[in-house]
């Protein structure tokens, strides 16, 4: 649970790993960096989120590579955020002293987090401050792969093995000799270390302080247009950080995760690299950020999105943060997985899947992008009829869902919905600005869809919806989603029976949900998964659009509830022992968190969505 002030807990690994409720994150915009409670960096690729790890430690303990600064003989810690920001304090307390780390990936000053510009300076920040007593503080920067030092006169040059493109320098207010260091401190002692990878920067007057300061006040400057007020006020204020700290600040693209291969659940082999940019993600982000405020962000998605389909002309399912081909997805034999979970996997094999869906995705996107009045070019609206027709004709045809399953395709009943949103979306755009195109029949072949989903995919012996079309297959919680792209209403009878059903018969426990059971949806991986923690959160949508908001009110609690000290998410949760599993933090997460808490907000208010 998100704790302002949290107490001070014992660290403990677990094979040489932290557990990932155990780790903060930061980023400028660019790429993100892990922070352990124990005071190790066990996360960053450079220069880019999707670029080649520099540090990988959470996937390979003994041989991926980490930043540490922490103290001899370290007993306890604790981790919190500097409010409305994304610098991460981490105060650790050994046998004879209490020291404070202050990390962040820094920001220029007077940075606009606004602008469809970098912010980030390419540089961390590592300061400590020793705030009572002794400490013996050890620093340690080990590559992965391994490096070296040369020194300069200002610091160190430092050269990564396996990344010979970085050219990285390493500064510090105390005397540097090489990539280990053991420094006494006593009470006031201050050390500063600064990791630059970037040129512009390196003789620069020193002064972390400073970069921390303007860092502070940038993320400040951005969050005071939040206009957020309802329940989890804090946490939803978090999680709109959260997905800050995912989007790609010079493209507009956000990742789906900042990290790639962690395991659901350990021991599987559900690893999968999430460093690039899933178009329902950026559809489901902009619903979440225009809705408290962030205009600009929700405009950057839509754009990127867009502009993403004119480049490749046929939608993808993902594309990398400049709108790119996915690269080929691959087996990494040299890392042994976190807590020994391999494969760890570089790149996605679902980026040439057949997804359905994308079709409503993209043309959501355009729908919402030109109600402000924006002016729609003819080439463009060509490509988007295209996406209507595509969707008309492509809905009857199998597919691998919003789950990416790697078993043979069927028709999903979500993947037809979200070309029911397709058509709605394109007949919308040509009724409302008097464009040419068949906007009739899209809007009767979008009527038929509905009807279609609730009278074919009806399981009458069920009782509710099914995952697939005819009728057949397991129950699947992305039908959940049906009523908020607004295919279906919440309260329609057999809506209103599926959502029981879900409730019912996915349930994890304490208010998670599976996605769907593998004895009745097989994926075609072996073994099972956790509790999906969207998905609860859309069952807290749907409760809400039913009319029972204090159901809908409890179950956002405890889901809330589920967030680490600094109010992360995972993607998924162990239900037998609430452990975080699969990629960390998981934007989808926190879209729920956001989404739900206005819904909430709204319903409290007696007004609609």
């Amino acid at each position: 649970m998100l704790d302002h002030d949290p107490p001070f807990r014992l660290v403990r690994r677990r094979g040489g790993y932290l557990a990932l409720e155990d780790l903060g994150l930061i980023g400028d915009g660019t790429t993100a960096a892990l922070v352990g409670v124990d005071g190790s960096i066990s996360w960053l690729c450079l220069p880019r989120f999707d670029s080649d790890p520099l540090l990988c430690g959470l996937l390979d303990d003994e041989r991926g590579g980490h930043f540490v600064l922490t103290v001899d003989g370290l007993r306890e810690a604790r981790q919190f955020y500097v409010p409305d920001t994304a610098v991460l304090v981490t105060e650790l307390r050994g046998p004879t002293g209490l020291v404070r780390i202050t990390d962040a990936l820094v920001l220029r000053a007077g940075a606009d987090l606004s602008d469809d510009a970098g912010g980030g300076r390419c540089e961390l920040v590592r300061s400590a401050v020793v705030r009572s007593g002794t400490v013996r503080l050890r620093a340690e920067l080990e590559p992965y792969g391994g490096g070296q030092a040369r020194a300069l006169y200002d610091g160190l040059e430092v050269r990564a093995s396996r990344r010979p493109d970085l050219r990285l320098h390493l500064r510090s207010n105390r005397p540097l000799t090489g990539l280990r260091a053991v420094h006494d401190l006593q009470e006031g002692d201050r050390l500063d270390l600064v990791l630059s990878w970037g040129r512009i920067h390196r003789h620069h007057r020193f002064d972390p302080e400073a970069m921390v300061r303007q860092t502070i006040e940038a993320w400040r400057r951005w969050m005071r247009k939040c206009r957020y007020r309802g329940p989890q006020e804090a946490l939803v204020r978090r999680s709109v950080i959260t997905l800050k700290l995912c989007d790609d600040w010079d493209n507009g693209s956000l990742v789906a995760a900042p990290t790639s291969s962690l395991p659901a659940p350990i021991g599987g082999v559900r690893n999968w690299d999430y460093r690039y940019t899933w178009v329902r993600d950026a559809a489901y982000s902009v619903f979440a950020l225009r809705r408290v405020g962030f205009e600009e962000e929700a405009d950057a998605f839509l754009g990127w999105v867009l502009d993403a389909f004119e480049q490749s002309r046929h939608p993808r399912v993902m594309y990398t943060l400049d709108g790119r081909p996915v690269p080929e997805e691959i087996h990494d034999p040299g890392l042994e997985g976190y807590r020994r979970s391999a494969p760890v996997r570089w790149g996605n094999g679902a980026a040439d899947q057949r997804q359905h869906d994308v079709y409503g995705e993209v043309l959501d996107c355009a729908d919402q992008w030109l109600l402000p009045g924006r002016e729609l070019q003819p080439a463009l609206w060509s490509g988007l009829a295209e996406l209507a027709g595509a969707a008309a004709h492509w809905w009857r045809q199998p597919d691998q869902g919003i789950w990416e399953v790697r078993s043979e395709g069927r028709v999903f009943t979500y993947s037809v919905g979200m070309c029911q949103v397709a058509l709605n979306r394109a007949s919308a755009i040509g009724e409302r600005l008097g464009l040419s195109g068949p906007i009739a029949a899209w809007r009767a072949t979008g009527e038929k869809l509905r009807r279609l989903i609730l009278e074919q995919a009806w399981n009458e012996d069920e009782q509710c919806l099914s995952e697939h079309l005819d009728g057949s297959g397991g129950l699947d919680a992305s039908l959940l989603a049906l009523p908020l792209r607004k295919v279906i209403p919440a309260d329609h009878p057999r809506m209103a029976a599926t959502t029981a059903a879900i409730a019912e018969r996915l349930s994890a426990g304490d208010g998670l949900l599976y996605r769907y059971l593998h004895e009745h949806s097989p994926d075609g991986l072996a073994g099972d998964e956790g509790a999906f923690v969207l998905c609860g959160f859309w069952l807290v949508d749907n409760l809400v659009l039913q009319g029972h908001r204090d159901r809908a009110e409890e179950l956002y609690a405890m889901l809330c509830a589920r967030a680490n000290p600094v109010g992360l998410m995972p993607e998924q949760i162990d239900p037998s022992t609430g452990a975080f599993m699969g990629n960390f933090p998981q934007a989808f997460s926190h879209i729920g968190i956001i989404a739900s808490g206005v819904n909430l907000a709204r319903a409290k208010a007696g007004t609609t969505a």
